[in-house]
């Protein structure tokens, strides 16, 4: 394993790991969430760039794509939560109250 893909590996592992067990915030939840992305997009832009073929050179704007409206949507998120229930903590959150 090169240098290059452990610290992509590394990264996308401890954005996990902070996403499985440090999920007190909301907010810290969507940031480990965009450390996971950002990963995956500096990866995968590296890959098409080492395949050098142009048909994987569109793929890493999709993703960032993705990833923008995936971010928009938390941040919507975000704010209805600490509009309705006045915080962020996940804890205080009950999914069978509407």
């Amino acid at each position: 394993m090169t240098p290059t893909h452990f610290a992509f590996s590394a990264t996308f592992l401890l954005g996990l790991a902070g996403l499985a067990f440090h999920r007190t915030h909301l907010l810290s939840a969507l940031l480990c969430l965009e450390g996971m992305m950002l990963s995956l997009f500096l990866a995968l832009s590296l890959w098409a760039l080492h395949l050098g073929a142009t048909n994987f050179s569109a793929s890493p704007m999709i993703l960032l794509a993705f990833s923008a409206c995936e971010a928009s949507a938390g941040l919507a998120l975000l704010v209805a939560t600490a509009r309705t229930h006045g915080t962020d903590r996940l804890q205080s959150l009950n999914l069978l109250q509407c």
